[in-house]
């Protein structure tokens, strides 16, 4: 049997990928299983689960019209244990009956700047983790782990490998293959660069599937519905999409049975889904977390707040992506749709978490491209200007200990956001950050469209604000 090594088992993991290894084990017969860990010591208690159950577990899935079905997922054969020398996991690597890594990173988690270089300066975990890998220890960030890993595989003769991500980065394959390899520049170790730039792949791949946070409600639905009781239960919605670039070294399944997109180019999906959803949907979490609201589907309810999120979609994000092969008109409703589901029961605080990796990944290349398109009027970026302008002003109620749960953010260095939010002209302190703006960072025009649009967020907090 062929084995999938995947490293991140969170949520999204086990309510897509998984899902689709299943559903292929189910048609053609268990020819891939999955083995899955982590790299630190994350989510123990649903590991552990896990493990009671054989790596199984119940996932509840939701149409927009709130009909829930229940699938037992049986892909994970494999749940392994966390070692702080990740010897678990290297033994997996190193087995020749592993044939792809496959991991799900946040944005943060990449250590990239907008020139897809490795920022040693704002992370200094990374330089951490590249001196314990130099000391000989197991390194945690996906860099030092993936060296753990394919060092072992290299020294065992074990072959070729792909290297597949699973998540929202943009250009995934790519980027994360620059840092990879930055990383073992930096290490020093000539003989790994050489095996993995000729033993291993990395194909782009594009992932959907809004899968909120487990709730106990979730496994109490599941026990009613099916008699079990499993802990580890999820929930997710019944939209699924997976588009990947078909460059894989060491053989793949057959995904395309159960509904993959194998594609020699994943750009054209990837930019729909990061600007028109994934950045709509960190508009919606802003914007209700300013107005009191607790869940997504409430935001995309509120007229003012769909307003929002449509107008940015409309005149500004969709216009810079044509020509497109794809509906984007379609797509912008269907997203739409299902942000509103209110069965879905996905927080703000889940979604609107990392801003400090998504403008620069998700809103930043908008506003480029549409100042590009339009010459330099501020006007022109009017529409997108709104969500780093919400940002802004829940940024600064952050900053006054008001946000009513906790806000998570790796990129953002926490004394340079207060210092921007107590700066005597904090849009000019903003708009000048440059882990925010790269190369944009201080543009009149960038400042100007902020400050029309923080006046029109003003405006919406003084109407609708709690």
């Amino acid at each position: 049997m062929n084995t999938i090594l995947h490293l991140g088992l969170g949520s999204f993991h086990r309510a897509h990928q998984a899902v689709y290894v299943h559903q292929l084990r189910e048609l053609t017969g268990k020819h891939w299983s999955i083995a899955a860990g982590n790299l630190r010591p994350d989510m123990l208690d649903t590991i552990a689960a896990l493990q009671a159950q054989s790596g199984a577990y119940t996932l509840e899935t939701i149409t927009p019209q709130g009909e829930r079905s229940y699938t037992r997922i049986t892909s994970i054969e494999r749940v392994i244990s966390y070692q702080d020398d990740l010897a678990p996991l290297v033994a997996v690597g190193a087995d020749p009956a592993t044939r792809i890594i496959s991991f799900t990173v946040t944005e943060a988690g990449y250590y990239l700047d907008d020139q897809n270089r490795l920022d040693w300066v704002t992370f200094p975990d990374l330089r951490a983790d590249l001196d314990a890998v130099k000391a000989g220890r197991a390194g945690h960030s996906i860099y030092g782990g993936l060296v753990t890993l394919l060092r072992a595989r290299m020294h065992a003769k074990a072959g070729a490998i792909t290297l597949m991500n699973c998540d929202n980065l943009r250009h995934n394959g790519d980027r994360s293959r620059g840092g990879l390899l930055q990383f073992i520049e930096a290490l020093g170790d000539s003989a790994l660069l050489t095996w993995v730039t000729t033993n291993t792949t990395s194909p782009n791949a594009m992932v959907d599937r809004i899968t909120p946070r487990p709730t106990p409600e979730v496994a109490a639905r599941v026990k009613a519905a099916t008699g079990q009781s499993d802990p580890a239960a999820l929930m997710g919605e019944s939209f699924i999409q997976w588009v990947i670039e078909d460059n894989f070294i060491a053989g793949r399944p057959d995904w395309e049975k159960v509904g993959v997109e194998m594609v020699q180019s994943v750009q054209a999906h990837e930019e729909a889904k990061i600007r028109l959803l994934n950045a709509t949907h960190s508009c919606i979490a802003w914007a209700g977390t300013l107005a009191g609201l607790q869940y997504i589907h409430e935001g995309t309810h509120h007229p003012a707040i769909r307003k929002m999120a449509y107008d940015y979609v409309t005149d500004d994000a969709i216009p810079v992506l044509m020509p497109c092969p794809i509906n984007l008109e379609k797509y912008r409703d269907v997203v739409l749709d299902r942000f509103g589901n209110p069965a879905i029961a996905d927080t703000n605080q889940r979604v609107a978490m990392d801003a400090f990796s998504k403008i620069p990944g998700m809103i930043a290349p908008t506003i480029r491209d549409k100042l590009a398109q339009s010459g330099s009027s501020s006007a022109s970026i009017r529409s997108v200007a709104m969500l780093p302008a919400l940002f802004l002003a829940y940024l600064q109620r952050w900053h006054q200990g008001s946000i009513p749960y906790t806000y998570q953010d790796q990129a953002m260095d926490t004394a340079a956001a207060h210092a921007i939010c107590s700066a005597s002209d904090p849009i000019a302190a903003y708009a000048a950050d440059p882990t925010l703006w790269g190369e944009l960072a201080s543009d009149p025009r960038l400042i100007q469209a902020l400050r029309d649009a923080y006046a029109r967020v003003q405006a919406f907090i003084q109407a609708y604000g709690a």
